[in-house]
């Protein structure tokens, strides 16, 4: 999106309006703006994203011990959602952190949300590093409505290039086996080894509109899949077109 502004506010009025918007988008105070000035004063990084002088976005992260940045929260305005502004908002962290000779990005996601996933894995080239389970314990704004907040942490090496999106092939084009079918409550008992397929709901979001029970379910049964696969040694390579992450052994 060309007419989209990406940059770091340094006025606490400015801090005071991200506050805003990320209460906006999820539903109760995630950061308040004393903290944003406070990030932002330090030497950490925290950017909004404005359109036509409006704020639409915004992004805040911190570094690690290990010379990395904990890229910790987004939000973007409703009506712009799946238009570029998050894209936007993580290359602007990338040349953020590249030149503070920062080696990497770290943040976690949920891995019951496919677009997001996608866009970690195949737009940006991030690399799934830990599973971890209800990492921050119940979350009860309005995206994650108080279920268990599971997350996959992943990791973007900088150096790297960045790779083309490539074609994510279909569950049945890749001849691997399922550890968890779709809708299914328990994985297979399958052992972990060639190539293996867990599927994700289409839309987690509409699932848990329509049934929280059913949501959960899906919670426990993609936790029972992925955490002891990954756990065991093999590694998440990709997303497929209908809703399956590929894992690969790594030895």
């Amino acid at each position: 999106m060309s007419d989209i502004e990406v940059r770091e506010p340094h006025d606490p009025r400015e801090h005071q309006a991200a506050a805003g918007l990320m209460t906006e988008v999820w539903g109760q105070p995630l950061a308040e703006p004393g903290l944003l000035t406070a990030l932002a004063h330090s030497g950490n990084y925290v950017a909004c994203a404005y359109r036509d002088g409006a704020l639409v976005g915004v992004a805040l992260g911190f570094r690690t011990a290990d010379n990395a940045l904990h890229s910790h929260a987004t939000a973007i305005r409703s009506d712009l959602r799946g238009r570029g502004v998050g894209r936007l908002l993580k290359f602007h962290q990338r040349d953020w952190a590249l030149s503070r000779g920062i080696e990497a990005i770290v943040w976690t996601y949920d891995p019951l949300v496919r677009r997001n996933a996608h866009f970690n894995l195949h737009v940006l080239g991030a690399r799934v590093e830990e599973y971890l389970p209800d990492f921050y314990g119940a979350m009860r704004d309005r995206l994650n409505g108080g279920a268990p907040s599971d997350r996959l942490l992943v990791r973007w090496a900088l150096d790297a290039p960045i790779p083309p999106v490539p074609e994510t092939r279909t569950a049945e084009a890749l001849g691997a086996r399922v550890l968890l079918e779709p809708g299914a409550e328990h994985p297979t008992d399958e052992p972990y080894e060639g190539r293996l397929l867990v599927a994700v709901p289409a839309d987690i979001e509409v699932m848990r509109e329509a049934s929280r029970r059913a949501a959960l379910r899906a919670r426990y049964a993609v936790r029972a899949a992925l955490a002891p696969a990954l756990a065991a040694g093999m590694r998440i390579t990709g997303i497929t077109r209908d809703g399956y992450y590929l894992l690969e052994e790594t030895r």
